[in-house]
């Protein structure tokens, strides 16, 4: 077995909880072009997509073309709600002394998110995190999740091999994602897609709070060795 184990983080639901200020954002863009935004949990739905495939998901119905536009609504939108106190992307609880005790033991951490790099570096920036991981990527560096882009970059970033990587998320998405990837799949109950679908996409274990994250790899990895 490799000494590089990498243990790399969706963002949206799984580090920040986000879905207030995603949900705003939308109904912006949405409101902007005329069109009745979807209700939340439809939106809950497709947090970790990329932007234009998220609102494709929500809007089947409309061109390419206002896919776009609507991203780009959105886009606007959430910088400006990012900038006002009232919408914030709080840590879920446990983050970030997972994330220290996870470095002290010598993982290497990253991130795979729908987000865009500016996107990902003001939510890391806002909590203090710039310096907390080795990889960063996001769809400005491949293709949406679940295509397993994101982790194959990751891996070559890092050196890590497939069997020493653990992708942790909270949709059905970071579940496929690993499982197109062939890296070992951790799902997180406090996130937007529900603890049964994400045992069915992959996932083979579901946590109920950070606290169990160090713990869970550790046998994790004891076992395989």
């Amino acid at each position: 077995m490799s000494d590089l184990r990498l243990v790399v983080f969706d963002c949206d639901g799984t580090l920040v909880d986000s879905q207030h200020v995603i949900f705003a954002a939308m109904n912006r863009a949405f409101d902007g072009h005329g069109i009745p935004c979807p209700e939340m949990r439809a939106v809950r739905r497709v947090v970790g997509l990329g932007l234009v495939e998220a609102v494709a998901a929500l809007t089947p119905h409309l061109e390419p073309d206002a896919h776009e536009a609507l991203a780009q609504a959105y886009k606007d939108a959430f910088g400006v709600l990012r900038r006002d106190p009232a919408h914030v992307e709080p840590l879920f609880p446990g983050v970030r002394e997972a994330l220290e005790a996870l470095a002290q033991a010598g993982y290497l951490l990253g991130v795979a998110t729908g987000k865009s790099q500016k996107g990902l570096a003001s939510t890391l920036r806002l909590h203090g995190l710039e310096g907390a991981f080795v990889t960063l990527q996001t769809v400005d560096d491949a293709p949406s999740k679940p295509h397993p882009g994101m982790l194959l970059n990751a891996m070559d970033r890092t050196g890590a091999r497939p069997e020493d990587t653990v992708m942790v998320g909270d949709t059905v998405f970071d579940m496929e994602m690993a499982r197109n990837a062939g890296v070992h799949a951790l799902g997180v109950a406090w996130g937007y897609h529900e603890r049964e679908e994400l045992t069915h996409a992959g996932a083979l274990d579901v946590l109920d709070r950070y606290e169990a994250l160090s713990p869970w790899l550790l046998r994790h990895w004891d076992a395989a060795a």
